[in-house]
């Protein structure tokens, strides 16, 4: 590798950007992908894909091989609300290696008593997902029932590319949920990014089962599996 492509590596690590390399076999030829210009299309397409699985491995592309080495910033997820649920939510997740982040302004709430080890923000839920700033190894979950803070986050959430949005209520909650955002101007496409109610449908009744439920559906959505239905909470 050259020193200006492990220059270009270190610096997309350092920013968290989702990044692999490609080495042709067998003789060493390294290239940073995706989005090289230099690179086949299908080159392009597979470092993708193996963004998308987190696993490196090789590939035939046109004839050569090629080992791709993923290096995926960890996946992280931001809990709006500070409740019962987040309390069960947030380890399980932070178990599955994400990265945590609870938000809500009621300083009452959010506690590292409540939250010990899980970074807590009380800032108003707009500024804090502006800071958070999702990206697409970004879940995002509201919890609180309370449009003042739920919609907030969801506005900016919808504004981002993150994988995975839910937001926990009944279908008429969530269907007044979407007539709001509505108004803010997010059209039927954007609005069904929204997992809602939120989690698969495990007949969840304690909190521990519904957050158990609702971290299943980030990752069969992250792992794009297609099972299970959505709760009607």
């Amino acid at each position: 590798m050259t020193p200006a492509l492990l220059a270009a590596l270190q610096a997309a690590r350092a920013a968290k950007r989702p990044i692999v390399r490609g080495t042709r076999l067998p003789d060493g030829a390294t290239i940073l992908l995706p989005d090289d210009p230099a690179a086949p299309p299908a080159l392009d397409a597979a470092a993708r894909a193996a963004l998308r699985a987190d696993a490196s491995g090789t590939v035939e592309i046109e004839g050569e091989n090629w080992f791709l080495q993923v290096f995926n910033p960890p996946p992280r997820l931001a809990v709006i609300g500070a409740v019962h649920i987040a309390q069960a939510l947030a380890p399980m997740a932070a178990g599955l290696g994400f990265g945590v982040t609870v938000i809500d302004p009621r300083g009452a709430f959010a506690t590292k008593e409540r939250f010990p080890g899980i970074e807590i923000t009380t800032a108003w839920p707009d500024e804090a997902m502006d800071a958070f700033a999702p990206d697409t190894r970004s879940a995002i979950v509201t919890l609180t029932h309370d449009p003042k803070l739920d919609d907030p986050a969801l506005d900016a959430a919808l504004r981002s590319p993150a994988f995975y949005l839910g937001a926990l209520g009944s279908r008429k909650t969530h269907a007044a949920r979407l007539k709001r955002l509505r108004e803010l101007g997010h059209d039927e496409a954007t609005l069904a990014r929204i997992h809602g109610p939120v989690g698969l449908d495990i007949e969840a009744v304690t909190a521990p089962e519904i957050a158990l439920s609702i971290l299943a559906e980030i990752v069969a959505v992250r792992r794009g599996a297609t099972m299970g239905q959505k709760a009607a909470a």
